[in-house]
């Protein structure tokens, strides 16, 4: 199979690399994204922790990138790069998950 354009952190599911290589538009718009902005819907996918969850954003962000989006929408932001600062909405994502591991 040809190769796959993955975001800056994340690598695409087996899930998400199908749904995107069913549709040839809808992969023609994922090779345009910016790695970074393929690398925040690949962070938001990852991030369900359910499969159901998952296979819904997937759905969605198939059908935000037919609508044009190059970001998922209401997202903070990919908290696992490393080439920059977190923002302030990001540091609350990384303090809310150390708080709710500790008992």
């Amino acid at each position: 199979m040809e190769s796959f354009p993955h975001g800056t952190v994340h690598q695409a599911g087996e899930d998400l690399q199908a749904a995107l290589r069913a549709d040839p538009q809808l992969l023609g718009l994922w090779e345009k994204l910016t790695p970074i902005g393929r690398n925040e819907f690949i962070c938001w996918v990852e991030d369900a922790k359910q499969a159901a969850t998952r296979e819904r954003r997937i759905a969605r962000l198939c059908q935000e990138l037919a609508e044009g989006n190059k970001r998922p929408c209401c997202w903070v932001g990919c908290i696992h790069r490393t080439d920059k600062k977190p923002g302030a909405w990001q540091q609350a994502v990384l303090i809310d998950k150390v708080k709710k591991k500790q008992p």
